[in-house]
């Protein structure tokens, strides 16, 4: 039975079958060959995993992205950052990198943040004497750290997952993220070393402070999601309703750049990357309940415990699964299957469940622009103009220096741990 459920999602996938297809036809396939369950169970499951909690968040969060893309905050945050750090050998590229820094902040969207930020800052690279590899791998990767810094979508899967607080995984995302971040910034510094690149005019005090008053209302959305979090005055799903509220106010009455026309086409949108976020973790959701059936949960804990003597050895493994499976799935899908797998091992083990959350969500951010299946790769390839092989050979260097952020995340715990433990003494 397992060997036909592994084998008929691989060939659905490999078919180009969507992926909640294929993972509830595989598990719909496996139950009428080999089990005397009735389909109907399928649905209830899928219904099931959907009915959590911690996932009433995830529609506020994705409406507030699309308010503050809409709205104007992405781009007063682009010129802010350019003003702070544009102004050295390489300070486009710096400026890139910080922007999807903060603008993953606002809107916890990879794929997104390289629509919002490459339409605007690729063609500037290019204008400005950047090779054409090194910009497209910059837009490319520099979107991924969306999924590791809070609000993020996938963070708040892997709390639905395993039952760990939406708030520590968010604290605890802040750190790790901008570590992750931080990789592409020293690459950056290395890179603009040896290459003759363009400086810019540096900014004076004046645009400075025009820049930031600008900005701050945009940069608010961040310090009022985690600061009411962190501070106790709401919950991660409180706080995901008030960044939409605020988002849609500041777009509307202070930036005025959303009209009727404009919010109806936000709610047309946000509908339809919900419905299409929502039915993805009803299928890996049955998907993963129908392995547990199957006993493979209970299999693959023996054998990881009986050959994996150390956390770190464990860390490694994990690692290893995760980049090759984030080569050929969704992160969320990935989340909802491999969760319940590798959580109760790593309590075993004794390494802390933020920890692990960080750990596999930094590798999922890695396997959003890693070949074959990355979505971030055709999402750059569209907003470039570039075919596929060129943005792919693009991302290589990217990669490495990304994996060297991700073995810091992995096997530096306190990155993931530090910021919890001073607000709530875990």
């Amino acid at each position: 039975m397992t060997v036909f459920l592994m084998c008929a999602l691989l060939a659905l996938l490999f078919g180009s079958v969507p992926i909640f297809v294929a993972l509830a036809a595989a598990v719909l396939a496996s139950m009428l060959l080999f089990t005397g369950l009735d389909p109907m169970v399928l649905a209830q499951r899928m219904f099931g995993g959907l009915d959590k909690f911690s996932l009433m968040s995830m529609p506020f969060f994705i409406f507030a992205a699309n308010l503050m893309d809409t709205g104007g905050l992405s781009k007063r945050i682009l010129k802010w950052t350019r003003s702070l750090v544009g102004a050295r050998k390489g300070g486009l590229a710096y400026t890139t990198q910080c922007t999807c820094m903060i603008f993953g902040a606002l809107c916890g969207s990879s794929p997104a943040t390289v629509v919002a930020m490459g339409r605007v800052l690729y063609p500037e690279l290019i204008e400005s004497g950047y090779p054409q590899d090194f910009s497209a791998g910059l837009i490319t990767s520099s979107g991924s750290v969306a999924l590791i810094i809070p609000p993020s979508v996938t963070l708040i899967m892997y709390a639905a997952a395993t039952g760990v607080s939406v708030g520590s995984l968010f604290m605890s995302g802040v750190s790790a993220g901008i570590v992750y971040g931080l990789a592409t910034v020293v690459y950056i510094w290395y890179f603009a070393r040896h290459h003759d690149l363009r400086v810019s005019a540096p900014s004076s005090r004046g645009e400075i402070v025009r820049n930031t008053l600008e900005a701050g209302w945009s940069l608010m959305v961040p310090v009022i999601i985690l600061g009411g979090i962190y501070c106790g005055v709401f919950t991660p799903t409180e706080a995901a309703g008030i960044s939409a509220v605020y988002a849609l106010f500041v777009g509307v009455a202070v930036y005025r750049e959303i009209t009727w026309a404009k919010l109806f086409d936000v709610c047309l949108r946000s509908a339809v990357t919900c419905a299409q976020v929502m039915i993805l973790v009803a299928a890996a959701t049955s998907f993963a309940w129908f392995l547990t059936v199957a006993r493979i949960p209970q299999m693959v804990t023996a054998a990881i415990i009986e050959n994996v003597k150390t956390p770190w050895a464990f860390i490694a493994m994990v690692n290893v699964i995760l980049l090759v499976v984030g080569m050929f799935m969704e992160g969320i899908a990935a989340i909802v299957i491999l969760a319940p797998l590798f959580f109760p091992i790593a309590q075993q083990m004794g390494i802390d469940p933020l920890h692990l959350g960080i750990v596999m969500v930094s590798n999922l951010a890695l396997g959003n622009f890693t070949p074959p299946f990355g979505l971030n790769l055709f999402v750059a390839a569209g907003v470039t103009g570039l075919p596929m092989s060129k943005i792919i050979g693009a991302v290589t260097k990217f990669i490495v220096v990304s994996i060297v952020g991700l073995l810091v995340i992995s096997y530096v715990p306190s990155l993931s741990t530090f910021l919890p433990a001073l607000v709530y003494g875990r």
